[in-house]
Order: structure tokens, then C-alpha cells, then sequence
């Protein structure tokens, strides 16, 4: 059997860390940022961790 590839979209947006959490970074901070306020903006800047709930899902994605 061969071996199952990486889905490439998760491999772009999803990083693993050291401990096995996998970051992610937050949406809506591409376009249309001009009706945001700047607090908002700033906000979405920084990466976060994906929630326990959609682990498995993610996971998944980047070892098949």
C-alpha cells in the first residue's frame, strides 16, 4: 500500500509545536479591514491554539 499524503491545505495553515499542540492563526484579518476598529485588528494578529473539540478533525489532515 502507499503512503497517504498530507492534505496540502492543512500542511499551509497548521503548525505542531513542541508539546504536540498545533497552532493556528485567526481569520478575517485579510481584507475589508477598514470598518475594524484597531483593537480588533491587533487581536487577530497573533496565532492561537486549535480547541481540544476540532483536535482530532486537524489532526487527522496532517497525518493522512
Amino acid at each position: 500500500m502507499p503512503k497517504i499524503k498530507t492534505k496540502s491545505g492543512a500542511k499551509k495553515r497548521f503548525k505542531v509545536t513542541g508539546t504536540g499542540k498545533i497552532k493556528r492563526k485567526h481569520a478575517f484579518h485579510s481584507h475589508i479591514l477598514t470598518k475594524k476598529s484597531t483593537k480588533r485588528k491587533r487581536n487577530l494578529v497573533h496565532d492561537t491554539l486549535v480547541s481540544s473539540s476540532d483536535m482530532d478533525r486537524v489532526t487527522l489532515m496532517l497525518v493522512m
